[in-house]
C-alpha cells in the first residue's frame, strides 16, 4: 500500500482519490475546505496547497503528487503561480512524482488533429500560462530534480462541462437549451473518469515521466450531436437548440467573469478542434469510457 497526495478535491481529484482508493491506496486528498470523496482510504485534509512548507509535510512519504486544482479562469494569473511553484517545491524536496492534470488550452489555436508533438504555442496569457507551467516542470525534470509528467484532455462531459454549465438542464426538462458555441463543428469531448485513470498510469509508469499525454478520447461530436446523444442517453424528448451569437456572449461577458472567459478559448469551436490520444492508449493500454456511459452519468448529475 503506498501514499498518494492529491491537490484538489473538484471532480478530478476525487475520480482520482476513489480510483486510487478502490485499487487499496492510501489517500490524502487536499483543498482549503477539506472537501473530497467520503471513503475509507481517503484522508480529506483542509489546507492552503500555496504553502510549500505545509504542502511538503503533506507530501513526505507519497509516492505521488497530483496536481487536480482547478482555479477559477479569472482567477488564473494570481492563483496558478504559487500554487505551481508551491507542488514543484514539494515534489523536488520529497520525491514524489508531480502528476498534472492540464488541458489542451497551451496549444493555442491549432489546424487538424492535436497530438502530444504539436507546438505550444498558444498567446494569449492565460492560456499560455498552462503551457509555461508544464515548460517549469519539465525544465525540472530534464535537471533531474523532480520527476514530472502531465496529462491533457479536451472538455469535459461530466463535471465543468458545456451540459452541467449551459445546455444539460433545459434540455432534461425538454426546454430550449442556449448554446455558447456553434452547434455543427466537430469538437472533442473526454471523461472525467479517462482523466483520473490515465493519471494514475502515468503517475505510476516511469515511461510517462518526462512526458505529457492526451486522454484517451472517444471520436469527437458537434455540439448538435452531443445534444442528441445526451437526450437519448437520458430518455427524454429530442433536444431544441439555438447557438447564441458571438457579438451577444461579448456583451453578456462585460457583466461574467465567467463569460467573459469563454472569448479566450471561442476559437475551439469555430472550427474543428479534435483530441489524438493515440500515444496513451498504445503505450498504457488505456480506451476511452463509451460516451453514451458517460453521457448518463451527467443526466445522474443534473437529475
Amino acid at each position: 500500500m503506498s501514499t498518494h497526495v492529491i491537490v484538489g478535491a473538484g471532480a478530478v481529484g476525487s475520480a482520482t482519490a476513489t480510483l486510487l482508493a478502490e485499487r487499496g491506496e492510501r489517500v490524502r486528498i487536499v483543498s482549503r475546505r477539506g472537501a473530497g470523496p467520503e471513503h475509507p482510504g481517503v484522508e480529506r485534509i483542509a489546507a492552503d496547497a500555496t504553502d510549500a512548507e505545509g504542502l511538503t509535510g503533506l507530501a513526505e512519504g507519497a509516492v505521488a503528487l497530483y496536481n487536480c486544482a482547478n482555479p477559477q479562469y479569472h482567477r488564473w494569473p494570481t492563483d496558478w503561480p504559487p500554487l505551481a511553484s508551491a507542488l514543484l517545491t514539494a515534489a523536488e524536496r520529497t520525491g514524489a512524482v508531480l502528476a498534472t492534470t492540464s488541458n489542451l488550452y497551451g496549444y493555442g489555436e491549432v489546424t487538424g488533429p492535436i497530438t502530444e508533438s504539436t507546438p505550444l504555442a498558444a498567446t494569449h496569457p492565460k492560456l499560455r500560462l498552462r503551457a509555461d507551467m508544464w515548460r517549469d516542470a519539465l525544465r525540472a525534470h530534464e535537471a533531474g530534480r523532480i520527476r514530472a509528467t502531465e496529462v491533457r484532455g479536451s472538455d469535459y462531459i461530466q463535471a465543468n462541462s458545456i451540459l452541467t454549465f449551459a445546455l444539460g438542464k433545459p434540455l432534461l426538462a425538454g426546454k430550449r437549451a442556449y448554446s455558447p458555441a456553434a452547434l455543427d463543428v466537430p469538437h472533442s469531448w473526454t471523461s472525467i473518469n479517462d482523466v483520473a485513470a490515465l493519471l494514475v498510469a502515468a503517475a505510476g509508469d516511469e515511461r510517462a515521466w518526462g512526458k505529457a499525454w492526451h486522454v484517451p478520447t472517444e471520436a469527437p461530436l458537434t455540439i448538435r450531436e452531443l445534444a442528441t446523444r445526451f437526450t437519448e442517453a437520458a430518455g427524454v424528448a429530442a433536444p431544441k437548440l439555438s447557438a447564441i451569437p458571438y457579438p451577444v456572449l461579448w456583451t453578456v461577458g462585460l457583466f461574467s467573469p465567467m463569460v467573459r472567459e469563454l472569448r479566450a478559448t471561442h476559437y475551439q469551436f469555430a472550427r474543428p478542434f479534435v483530441l489524438d490520444s493515440t500515444a496513451a492508449t498504445a503505450t498504457f493500454g488505456l480506451k476511452p469510457q463509451p460516451i453514451d456511459e458517460s453521457l448518463r452519468e451527467t443526466a445522474h448529475l443534473l437529475s
